[in-house]
């Protein structure tokens, strides 16, 4: 493969990496509004605002972590016959998917493009009664979902050399993570 790709993937790889980690903490912030909500509750002075804000912190948590977790390939995989073909096949009709699957992530791209756009012409609110501005969660879509569209073109030109042979990116590393994880 040439040095391009092979410089495109390992740094796609490391700044989905890098995001990832980050997002991961996300979980303690979304779980410190959550238990804000529970405490004000029993103090009978409960807060408009954590549900919705634990929504968005949600949100940010499955988007900004997308890329990360097409790369760890822990996303779901139907498997009728995959575990049957030879190495060689899997990475073939991998190369396939990955190219339907860049084409849905341009035409979410496309369309959360265009309501981040409305959301911003228009000070477009949430119709809650805290009525917080829409734009800042659909910004932080529209970074998950080109994350996403990076890391998948990377994992397409993964797929693509090992249906020639030959290993592309820090599977060790990759491998590492998992376990890490796990």
């Amino acid at each position: 493969m040439p040095r391009a790709i092979r410089a495109y993937v390992n740094y796609v790889d490391s700044v989905n990496r890098f995001v990832g980690h980050l997002t991961m903490y996300l979980i303690f912030v979304m779980l410190g509004i959550l238990f804000w909500s529970a405490i004000s509750k029993q103090l009978e002075m409960p807060s408009i605002w954590t549900l919705e804000m634990a929504q968005f912190t949600m949100v940010a948590y499955y988007m900004l972590a997308g890329g990360h977790s097409m790369q760890l390939k822990a996303h779901v995989r139907m498997d009728l016959l995959y575990s049957r073909w030879s190495e060689t096949t899997r990475a073939k009709v991998d190369s396939f998917t990955d190219l339907l699957l860049i084409f849905y992530l341009f035409m979410l791209l496309y369309g959360a493009i265009s309501s981040t756009h409305y959301a911003l012409k228009y000070g477009e609110r949430s119709y809650s009664s805290w009525a917080p501005y829409m734009a800042p969660i659909k910004i932080i879509m529209i970074i998950g979902i080109a994350l996403m569209i990076l890391q998948a073109i990377a994992v397409f030109f993964k797929d693509v050399a090992r249906a020639r042979g030959i290993q592309l990116g820090r599977p060790d590393e990759e491998l590492e993570e998992l376990e890490e994880l796990t």
